[in-house]
């Protein structure tokens, strides 16, 4: 299940520039962020991928989505300008960006090697 965050519950769970000047993820499980608007084609394709992958790595990843049009402050502060992007977030490694409506198989390699996280059964 993908959880809508806003800029609070981004402070909170992914990472708190605020506080911290470098990054310092604040997550105890990977994660990815789907920057999306509700008006975007590509992010209408890439949602339902997203959701069938959060339940198949349920536990080992966690799935978030923000809306770029109501969190401009949060889509400004990673540079968002073309949506769909996806921001893939280990747990103690740097974050990379992936942008465009990505395919399953690409999001599933970026996941492994990215995140580290081996292919779901």
């Amino acid at each position: 299940m993908t959880e809508q965050l806003t800029k609070e519950t981004f402070l909170e769970k992914v990472f708190n520039w605020e506080k911290n000047e470098n990054w310092k993820f604040e997550g105890k499980l990977p994660c990815i962020i789907d920057f999306y608007a509700d008006w975007c084609q590509p992010c209408k394709m890439v949602a339902p991928i997203l959701e069938q992958l959060s339940e198949e790595y349920a536990g080992k990843i966690n799935f978030y989505k923000v809306n770029t049009g109501q969190e401009q402050e949060l889509a400004a502060a990673f540079g968002i300008r073309s949506i769909p992007s996806m921001l893939f977030i280990p747990t103690n490694n740097t974050p990379q960006m992936a942008v465009g409506a990505l395919p399953k198989e690409y999001i599933v390699q970026a996941i492994e090697k990215v995140l580290g996280v081996p292919k779901a059964a």
